[in-house]
């Protein structure tokens, strides 16, 4: 059924969305917050299926399932991009989602506005007199921001509206696509800077400073105004880009654009707005590759930290990780979470051959989980565990045994007998036989007899699970390796 024009579009799925790909033969890899493909719009032929060695351009939000192409600029929703796949198989060379003529129009008004205005804008050090450029650099703050600086991100000054001028330029080809006007209003001794883009707010998808990122570039430090941008690359040369709409939003279409970083640090501002903000952006990049710089009196926002002379560098390694290792978020779970619903039989434990009752019980011996068998003396606990033990064994479960309570020649005789099942003793003639097969299984046995010391038993189960991989470790008794006298601690 299709969603209702005016409706919201249907949810999907991260695991739908792989699902798919897989289906149609589609490559991809796995990012930070978007799947990579190849794109579906660059010109290859439609019924041939998409090459992994083609560059992967085309970026599929793993939340909304909405897609970006780089190379061609398409975008749309996950629907398109079914439809898309399917004119493909037709073998159709997809068309890009189109928006309204009236959007197209408005598009294309706004970008003529922006190259007029953007003809007739100047550097700031081509004004005509030394003492205008002073008390403009000054009314916006940027009296230690370098000529040099302004020039490689191609920041102008407007005299008519008295306003800076940040170019929005296309990644792809350098074309002017819109502009940021920036002027200053001063009531009394408040400033406050008002902003106006082309096109509107809702269309303006600029991350300043994309253009001048280079491909191998791996580290990122990302602001929430451009003067920051610009701040932060003159004052510690690292690889800065200023949202377009501040701390108030991360529009998702800018992700594609965030995807070669493998480390993010969210500076945005000095008041607590920020800071919140910050931390959300940071689930929207992946937590694992963010770092946050917590707003303080020694953590101005960028450009005041350049103002003040404070180290920059320094702030930004005191960046706090978003991610704390102890606490992660479901997102980080759900496809582990979706294999265990896909493998509910595995996931259960490897179950025991010799006793079907068992597995109705515990369902099946699981990693990470303490079974407690109690018993009186003589009913059987040790003859019971030996052969417990002994099924998952005999199934590749690297097993270790600590009987603290008879030793091991007497354990291994009984497990042994299990093993065979006949009474050894009256065929003595086919011990050698047994044993070598009893010998091949994962089995194996700690010395320690009677009372011991907790931290050494539990140092050598550690370097047994380093040493033999071990899953099943079995203790018999707690009251043996404890010693009677310690029964009233709670140990």
């Amino acid at each position: 059924v299709l969603p209702s024009p005016d409706g919201p579009a249907p949810s999907v799925s991260i695991t739908e969305i792989r699902q798919y790909l897989r289906a149609q033969d589609i490559p991809f890899h796995d990012g930070y917050s978007c799947l990579h493909t190849p794109s579906l719009f660059t010109g290859d032929r439609g019924d041939q299926p998409l090459s992994a060695s083609a560059p992967f351009t085309l970026f599929i939000d793993k939340t909304t399932g909405s897609f970006l192409c780089t190379a061609t600029l398409a975008e749309g929703t996950w629907q398109d991009f079914q439809a898309n796949v399917e004119l493909r198989h037709r073998g159709i060379t997809p068309i890009p989602p189109a928006s309204s003529e009236e959007m197209e129009e408005e598009m294309r008004q706004a970008r003529e506005d922006a190259r007029c205005i953007w003809e007739r804008a100047l550097p700031l050090w081509e004004l005509l007199d030394e003492k205008e450029i002073k008390e403009t650099k000054a009314l916006f703050g940027i009296s230690m921001v370098t000529d040099a600086t302004l020039k490689r991100f191609g920041v102008r000054y407007l005299r008519a509206a008295r306003s800076l001028v940040f170019p929005w330029f296309s990644p792809q080809d350098a074309t002017l696509k819109g502009l940021k006007l920036v002027r200053v209003e001063k009531k009394g001794s408040t400033i406050t800077y008002v902003e106006e883009t082309l096109p509107r707010f809702d269309s303006y998808r600029n991350l300043f400073g994309l253009p001048l990122i280079g491909r191998r570039d791996t580290e990122l430090v990302l602001t929430g105004w451009e003067l920051d941008a610009l701040a932060l690359h003159q004052a510690a040369g690292v690889a800065s880009l200023a949202l377009p709409r501040g701390a108030s939003c991360l529009p998702p279409t800018l992700l594609p654009y965030l995807e070669q970083f493998k480390r993010i640090t969210l500076w945005l501002g000095e008041d607590l707005r920020s800071w919140e903000a910050a931390k959300l952006f940071a689930r929207k990049l992946s937590l694992k590759r963010c770092s946050l710089v917590r707003p303080g009196n020694l953590q101005p926002r960028p450009l005041e930290a350049l103002n003040q002379g404070l180290n920059v560098t320094k702030i930004l390694r005191s960046a706090l990780l978003a991610s704390h290792k102890s606490i992660i978020s479901f997102r980080q779970l759900r496809e582990e979470v979706f294999g265990e619903l896909v493998n509910t039989e595995q996931v259960s434990g490897i179950k025991w051959a010799r006793f079907p009752e068992l597995n109705k019980l515990l369902k099946g011996h699981r990693r990470g989980e303490l079974t407690i068998f109690t018993g009186p003396t003589g009913s059987g606990k040790t003859t019971f565990i030996s052969e417990y033990a002994l099924d998952l064994c005999m199934q590749g479960v690297c097993t270790l045994w600590g009987s603290f309570e008879i030793n091991n020649v007497r354990l291994a005789k009984i497990m042994l007998t299990q093993f065979a099942g006949r009474r050894l003793e009256d065929h003595l003639e086919l011990y050698d036989e047994w044993a070598d097969r009893f010998e091949e299984l994962p089995l194996y046995f700690m010395t320690f007899h009677g009372q011991q010391n907790i931290k050494t038993v539990i140092d050598t189960m550690q370097h047994a699970v380093y040493m033999y991989d071990i899953t099943h470790v079995v203790v018999d008794n707690l009251q043996f390796m404890m010693g009677h006298e310690h029964l009233s601690v709670d140990r």
